[in-house]
């Protein structure tokens, strides 16, 4: 039987977006979050609506979701998908996908912190590639291994700190593995994650430099579309918001974090 579906305009063409969770509660205080799991706000549901909506409006919809195992990324996925009739979509869930461990600072609040710390210590925690905050205490560490989600995972898995490099090093195996892996099969992935999962996973995709993933701020719940050739270079790189003034002045609020 003759198959009659109108051919996409790049029959190569392959497509992914990458959506951060909503506002959580822990955002609304100004408080490092990390493995921390808290809910989304009444605004964040609302920004995983809007994310629903935006992607009902684009042309290819998401036919899997990956998302952290932390509850701000599952409850924004489930709204997101509901919004285009699309919950019945296969969903794989990982650690490797959760927000970067603050360490000592985590359900610390950000102003503060900044006050203690100085200027300067306060940026190399929240932004430099390659410093990491205090470890969490022994005892809080120990607590969050035995956490169901964790816990099975070979000794020295779950960190009690991490920079971004840490994050990149566990998110580009599940890059390689599972998102990768859907793209090159010609599905359309949506990824689900945290400010920082995001950030290491463009800094890759994009080839960013240390100093140029310092300045690149993820805003909650606007969905971020890339397309990629058919060697996963992505064309253009960056990917474009598909609401890109929204994500504009949402990126400019989560830079002045803390101040």
């Amino acid at each position: 039987m003759r198959d009659h579906t109108p051919p996409r305009p790049d029959a190569r063409l392959r497509v992914l977006y990458l959506l951060r969770h909503g506002q959580s509660t822990a955002n609304a205080a100004g408080e490092f979050t990390g493995w921390t799991d808290v809910p989304l706000t009444s605004a964040g549901e609302a920004e995983a609506t809007r994310a629903g909506q935006l992607l009902a409006e684009a042309r290819e919809l998401p036919d899997v979701v990956h998302t952290s195992v932390l509850r701000r990324t599952i409850r924004t996925a489930e709204i997101a998908l509901a919004g285009i009739d699309r919950s019945w979509v296969p969903v794989r869930r990982s650690w490797r996908l959760n927000e970067r461990h603050y360490g000592a600072l985590t359900g610390r609040n950000k102003a503060e912190v900044r006050r203690e710390a100085g200027d300067d210590q306060f940026t190399r925690w929240r932004r430099s590639f390659s410093d990491a905050p205090p470890a969490m205490a022994p005892s809080e560490a120990a607590e969050l291994r035995a956490d169901p989600r964790y816990r099975d995972l070979p000794p020295g898995t779950v960190p009690d700190t991490e920079s971004l490099a840490d994050v990149l090093a566990r998110v580009l195996p599940y890059w390689a593995d599972n998102v990768a892996t859907d793209l090159r099969a010609g599905r359309t992935p949506l990824v689900v994650a945290h400010g920082n999962s995001l950030r290491a996973l463009v800094m890759h995709l994009d080839k960013l430099r240390p100093n140029e993933v310092a300045a690149l701020n993820i805003p909650t719940g606007m969905p971020l579309r890339y397309e990629f050739d058919e060697r996963l270079l992505p064309l253009p790189p960056g990917g474009r918001y598909l609401d890109p003034h929204a994500a504009d002045t949402a990126a400019a609020t989560v830079a002045a974090e803390g101040r």
